[in-house]
């Protein structure tokens, strides 16, 4: 039996939750026109040329032909444009207000500053590509020995390593930028002790993060001052071995989950995103703010043409005034790099059903619930504001995933449905797939599968306490798919802004 997915009254397409071929007899007396793939559009009526395209009941695109009842709609006959009309209100918004904030709890490590962290890591930042390979020794050194996987407190040894730091204008707003990552990396509460090493004579000196550091509580070292890359390994390495013991004594504690400040992140979408893991994402982001918690929307080239969804939202008129201010600064971006923001889905976001931008930015704000935003934040920028927050990023994930940890983020929750098999050590990735078929096939690299809600086994709001309940127990300590396949090492990606000089 062949059936089509209508989101929205207002809707004139539909998705086909299956591959369906041509000429089969569908609901509401229509007949497919051509093979529609599954997780693609459907029109469900006539549509002219230059007429809306509607789905979430949101405008998506127009329609570059006529479109037929039945035809499948793509990329083909849909196209994106600059302007609409905006003043569509979501039907969704609640008021809300933050509930008992002892209800729900978790087992987290409490700081001497106050933080919380869901892991206890050590950590081992470069400050720039000269001391990346020395910041890897090292924590290759460590993870292996003995010593360490004795000390089951520990949760290992992370190194920070990138191909940046240098050959920058040091005076830059590419500079302030990579240097609030650096910052918010060092200060993050899932390290339980850190090391910043540098070479000596780059743009981002260990000087600028030690005049910051009013604890004291991080050490700061030069491989030219110490005379080389043997001896600031076997340093560094001495160093940590003599702390593992104390480190080892830090143990979990209760927490009120108001201490959570979750990332809320996409990466390989496809049609099925909007309809099932961004809403069910988005209603665990709004249980975690009603309880006082936190949650970060990211990527603000992919909530591009959906923004007014989040300016209905804002608590007051500044939050507004900085969004659209970044959304300007997007505009210049992109356009004095011979590009626009218009330049998404990409190619297997297009596979798996999505068109134009505005479609792909409506699913991916679904990830943001319905609370009210109480802060807009710069990238990287820390966490000012419980609640839901939005911070500027690009769409490349592990450049917004650096930035969203900078901020303060100890839990990452990542949809996808074209199988992103994305970790993140030092904040574990809870991974929640799209579809079922996707699931079915990736299942040593997802946590949950939210596609159950496409197949009518569960409702969104089923599948949110699922997701909701799994980041407590991550935040306590269980183990996501990434974190035990061991992956994660990679993918620290802080965002490179100007000329590389």
């Amino acid at each position: 039996m062949y059936s089509i997915i209508k989101l929205n009254i207002k809707d004139n397409v539909g998705i086909a939750p299956m591959d369906i071929p041509k000429n089969i007899q569908l609901e509401d007396n229509i007949t497919s026109q051509n093979e529609i793939p599954y997780g693609h559009k459907i029109s469900l009526k006539k549509i002219e040329k230059e007429e809306f395209v509607y789905r979430y009941g949101q405008i998506i695109g127009l329609a570059t032909k006529p479109i037929n009842p039945g035809e499948h709609v793509h990329s083909h006959n849909l196209g994106y444009i600059e302007e609409y009309n905006r003043k569509v209100k979501s039907q969704l918004q609640k008021n809300f207000n933050v509930l008992d904030t002892d209800k729900f709890f978790f087992q987290g490590y409490k700081r001497p500053n106050g933080k919380t962290g869901t892991r206890n890591y050590i950590g081992i930042i470069s400050t720039v590509n000269c001391s990346a390979t020395v910041v890897k020794a090292i924590a290759d050194r460590l993870n292996k020995s003995e010593e360490i996987k004795q000390n089951i407190n520990i949760d290992g040894i992370v190194s920070i390593k990138h191909s940046s730091g240098c050959g920058m204008n040091s005076e830059g707003y590419g500079m302030k930028v990579f240097n609030n990552t650096i910052e918010g990396f060092k200060n993050h509460p899932n390290f339980a002790k850190v090391f910043v090493i540098g070479l000596g004579c780059e743009c981002a000196q260990i000087s600028i993060y030690e005049e910051k550091d009013i604890e004291k509580s991080v050490v700061y070292m030069n491989i030219q001052d110490e005379g080389g890359t043997k001896k600031i390994i076997e340093k560094t390495s001495s160093a940590i071995f003599e702390q593992l013991s104390e480190i080892n004594k830090i143990s979990r504690t209760k927490i009120p989950i108001s201490e959570l400040i979750v990332a809320l992140q996409c990466g390989g979408s496809d049609s099925y995103a909007g309809v099932t893991a961004n809403p069910a994402l988005g209603f665990a982001s709004d249980t975690i703010v009603q309880n006082g918690g936190s949650t970060i929307l990211a990527e603000t080239p992919e909530i591009y043409g959906a923004e007014h969804l989040l300016i209905e939202r804002a608590v007051n008129k500044k939050i507004i005034e900085k969004l659209n201010k970044q959304i300007a600064w997007w505009k210049n971006y992109t356009s004095i790099n011979n590009g626009s923001l218009d330049n998404n889905p990409t190619p297997g976001n297009k596979r798996g059903g999505l068109t134009t931008i505005l479609e792909k930015s409506l699913g991916a704000v679904a990830k943001g619930g319905t609370a009210n935003l109480h802060d807009v934040l710069d990238y990287a920028e820390p966490l000012k504001n419980k609640g839901f927050n939005f911070m500027d990023s690009p769409g490349f994930d592990p450049c917004s995933v650096t930035g969203q940890v900078a901020s303060g983020s100890n839990i990452i929750c990542f949809t996808t449905g074209r199988g992103s098999c994305f970790g993140f050590k030092l904040t574990p990735s809870i991974k929640l797939a799209t579809n079922t078929n996707m699931y079915n096939k990736m299942s040593d690299d997802m946590d949950i599968n939210c596609g159950t809600i496409m197949d009518g086994i569960e409702t969104i709001e089923e599948s949110g306490n699922k997701i909701f309940n799994l980041i407590i127990e991550t935040a306590s300590g269980r183990k996501t798919k990434s974190e035990i396949n061991g992956y994660g090492d990679e993918e620290f990606n802080p965002w490179i802004i100007g000329a590389t000089m």
